[in-house]
């Protein structure tokens, strides 16, 4: 894309990859983090125009929402997929970049114009984009101020169900924290002197939080595997088994990494099982960058039997990822209830697998990075109603750092992503501490 002169047009490369991204995940129900990374490497874009890509495509998604209800405003009738291609992408990116980027009017609205252009079937809507956008521009931001933000970017499954689960003010601050970009945190070995320039704030067990960190691979001491990347509540799990250091560890469904990362770097024995081979491969290079040392199969765990039971098996299972969309903004407009069902199924099979792995008096512990109930504790009911030789051992605040509202009734831990929200908020997580007895 280029101007008048025939230079290329500043942003526009980055403009084209965040647009075509969330075509391929408001279409295509595609993740957007892959959408983005394919539409970026397309273009060859440097890492300036790759990050201002990444902004806009992740910061649409996360008030996608509001961005639908403004351009619903001026353009009541949606123009037909089928003959208007990607125009209402270049407008949610046109009017994210207005009211949520503070990219400059003229630019954001020539960008959308370009982009239009140069699309076969989005250029019969250019005047459209064009008269739209202006006027978001100059309306746009009064309207954001009267939204109910918090409840736009929410789905109506998903807001229904959190509010019955947790309460509306539970459901309001989800959705506040869901609206915020993500710090990032890392997990290893002493941080150097110029990370801990980059450093937020120390939270418990280790874990550094990072501000504004940029693209994770240029950190000092990311080549020489000092750390790696592991939310703060994806870290609580591991802690459920204890002191592991010495002990035999099967980490079921192990990529990408993180548990199996940190339980071979507490010294644990630890069996990394994954039905991917594409994953167990990238799984293997991060132990190697890290230094660190696992056993690797590739199998579905179903069909694993190790040669003898361990003393600690970790089970995190795949679910919807709803306690993950501070990292992964789409989730809500990619998902519905009917995906929950499918994973409780899925899930429930591969725990009662995961049971005969356990030696007597071992321990099973199962996560899931889901807040949703039925993924979590109503799997712990169900299994517990099958399995009388298991039962619940309860958490100990102790265990938490002393963070008692982490978790719940039952013993079990439970992570919102609105806990510790002044510090930037946590995956949502549960996890069930299941001890053989016989």
């Amino acid at each position: 894309m280029t101007d008048s002169r025939g230079q290329p047009s500043p942003g526009m490369g980055a403009r084209a990859a965040a647009h075509e991204a969330l075509g391929e995940t408001l279409r295509r129900r595609r993740p957007l983090e892959p959408a983005l990374d394919a539409a970026i490497a397309a273009r060859a874009l440097m890492e300036r125009d790759a990050g201002f890509a990444r902004a806009i495509a992740n910061e649409a998604m996360r008030r996608f929402g509001q961005l639908e209800d403004i351009v619903r405003r001026f353009v009541p009738r949606a123009p037909p997929p089928h003959r208007a291609g990607p125009t209402l992408e270049i407008l949610y990116a046109g009017a994210c970049e207005l009211l949520f980027l503070d990219v400059p009017a003229h630019a954001a609205v020539d960008g959308a114009n370009r982009l239009a252009a140069d699309d076969a079937k989005a250029v019969h809507f250019k005047p459209l984009i064009n008269a739209a956008l202006r006027r978001i521009a100059r309306e746009g931001h009064a309207l954001v101020n009267e939204q109910d933000g918090e409840r736009l970017n929410t789905p109506d499954w998903m807001w229904t169900r959190w509010c019955e689960t947790y309460g509306e003010e539970n459901a309001r601050a989800i959705a506040r924290v869901h609206a915020r970009n993500p710090p990032l945190d890392i997990v290893g070995r002493h941080p150097s002197d110029d990370l801990r320039k980059l450093a937020a704030e120390d939270l418990p067990g280790g874990v550094l939080r990072l501000g504004k960190a940029g693209n994770v691979t240029a950190l000092p001491g990311f080549a020489e595997g000092a750390f790696w990347v592991q939310d703060f509540a994806a870290t609580l799990p591991v802690r459920l088994f204890g002191d592991v250091r010495g002990r035999r560890v099967i980490d079921l469904c192990a990529a990408p990494g993180g548990k199996t990362a940190q339980l071979a770097f507490a010294g644990a024995d630890v069996v990394s099982v994954d039905n991917s081979p594409d994953r167990v491969a990238r799984l293997r290079e991060n132990l190697f960058r890290l230094k660190l040392e696992s056993n690797f199969v590739t199998v579905d765990i179903r069909d694993f039997a190790p040669k003898t039971p361990a003393d600690c098996v970790l089970l995190d299972a795949p679910c919807t990822s709803t306690g993950t969309i501070r990292r992964h903004p789409e989730l809500p407009w990619i998902r519905s209830a009917a995906d929950i069902a499918m994973n409780v199924e899925n899930a429930g099979a591969l725990l009662d697998a995961a049971a005969s792995m356990v030696a007597v008096s071992g321990t099973l512990v199962f996560a899931v990075c889901s807040l949703e109930p039925e993924e979590g504790a109503g799997q712990v009911v169900h299994f517990l109603c099958k399995h009388d030789e298991f039962e619940r051992r309860p958490i100990a605040p102790s265990e938490l750092f002393g963070l008692r509202e982490l978790i719940s009734e039952e013993g079990d831990l439970r992570t919102l992503p609105c806990h510790l929200a002044e510090s930037g908020g946590m995956d949502g997580f549960y996890a069930a501490r299941l001890k053989r007895v016989r």
